[in-house]
Order: structure tokens, then sequence, then C-alpha cells
């Protein structure tokens, strides 16, 4: 009798709740990557459109229907086209295989090294760009400049964008807690909300958030303000305490919580 009632248990309750469960993180997960994604656009098109396709069938529009039967593929293909950058990412994020994990660690990183060479860029107007890797890899973008395989330092970093070396104009890219390369070259963004005072840094710094979950710091030449850039995203003119915590923040979590693309504005100078 009581093989029988625990069997019914299992079966009727705690099958439901782990099905049910299982759902609602996997549902959870996805709108947290729609969202630092900008993709949550797309799924809000996507509702308005089965509400119309809906209402149509309903109140037996045929005229409307058949319309919207002949738009489908072509809406398909101009999505795939359109939200071509947001989908790869979303596919890039679903591929680190990082769903059921919700912290990473990234202590031992010496963020006070990256924090110190940005004010001293800052104070001296010079320029830098520095890509801090997260969970995608970025072996192509360190294959285009010098490999280093250093240190974090400050010294290192200053020496690098201080001085009129062949590496100043590039980016540095920290992987692994260490510099991987520099002089690097990255794709520049194609967002067409963006600043036109914005410099080839800054849409540089987009682009490659844009492509991977990389956190960028950037150091403007011409005014000194330091931005982070992040999915798809610019947090610009941050000061020092903010910059800081913000590094910390973006580099100690896997996603939950962060600030989503949308937040990161392009803020007036």
């Amino acid at each position: 009798m009581s093989f029988i009632v625990t069997t019914r248990f299992f079966r009727d309750v705690l099958l439901p709740a782990v099905d049910i469960f299982i759902l609602a993180f996997l549902l959870y997960r996805s709108y947290l990557i729609l969202v630092q994604t900008r993709a949550i656009q797309l799924v809000k098109g996507a509702f308005l459109m089965a509400f119309i396709y809906a209402a149509a069938f309903f109140l037996r529009l045929n005229t409307l229907l058949w319309i919207l039967n002949l738009m489908v593929p072509g809406l398909v293909i101009g999505v795939a086209i359109i939200f071509q950058p947001e989908l790869r990412k979303i596919f890039t994020r679903i591929g680190q295989g990082e769903w059921f994990r919700f912290s990473q660690v990234g202590d031992s990183l010496d963020l006070d090294a990256l924090v110190r060479s940005a004010e001293v860029l800052s104070s001296k107007r010079r320029g830098g760009l520095i890509v801090v890797a997260r969970q995608v890899g970025l072996k192509n973008l360190i294959d285009t400049g010098t490999r280093i395989d250093g240190e974090i330092s400050s010294a290192l970093i200053l020496t690098i964008f201080l001085h009129d070396t062949m590496l100043h104009d590039g980016a540095v890219v920290i992987e692994g807690e260490r510099i991987a390369a520099a002089g690097c070259f990255l794709p520049l963004s194609e967002q067409p909300d963006i600043r036109r005072s914005f410099g080839t840094r800054h849409r540089a710094a987009l682009g490659i958030t844009e492509e991977t979950d990389a956190v960028v710091l950037v150091v403007s030449e011409e005014t000194g303000a330091m931005s982070l850039a992040f999915d798809g995203g610019l947090m610009y003119d941050l000061g020092v305490r903010e910059l800081s915590r913000r590094l910390k923040e973006l580099l100690s979590r896997s996603g939950e919580g962060e600030e989503s693309s949308e937040e990161a504005v392009f803020e007036e100078e």
C-alpha cells in the first residue's frame, strides 16, 4: 500500500513540480539573455504579430489572414538578417554551458591595476582600450595583435599606452588573469544610434561587446573620460570609485543581476 502511495506521490506531485521548476528556470535564464542582448524587442514584436494573427483568426478577417500568411516567411528571413548580432549572441551564451552556474570567480584578477592605469591615462589625456574576457574566448582577437602573456600590472599597461610604441593604438586583451596580447584590432560597432562624437576606440569597444561577453575599459584621448562597455552598451565618463565598483560587479558575476545593456546609455558629455 505504501509503495502505491509513494508511486502516486512521485507521479502526481513530485514530477509536475520538477517539470514546472525546470520550465520556470529556463524561461528566467532565457529572459536574462534576451534583455542583455537587446533581443527583447524581437520578442515584443513577435507577441504583437501573434496577437494580430489571433485576432484576425477569431474575427474571421480572411483578407488580413491571407496577407499575414504571405508575410510570415519573409518576416522570418528579415528578422534573421536584422537581428543577426543579437541572435548570434544568444546562441553564443547558450553554448557557453554556464546556465547552471550562478557566479564566477573574478576576485583574483587585479582590478586595482586596471583602475590605476585608467586613472593615469585619463589624467594625461592618453587613450586606452583594455578588453577583459569573461566566458567567451578571444583567441581570434588575440591573434590580431602581439602576444605578451604577462602578469597584469599598471606599469605594463601604462608602458603600452603612454609611449608611442607600435602597440599603443590597438587594444590590450586580458584573458585568464594575464595580459594575453596588445595591439589587437577590434571590430567596429555598426549601431545607428552611436554618438558622432565617439571615436574609433568607443566604437571598437562596443563592437567587441556586441559579439562576445567581454568587458571593455575605454579611456578617451580627447576628454580623458573613463568608460565601460559591455553587452553592446556603454557607460560613459565614470569616476574612479564608480569604475572600480562596476568592474568588480561585472567580472565577479556570470550575468544574474547585471545591468542590462538597455541601461548602459550613451550619455552626453
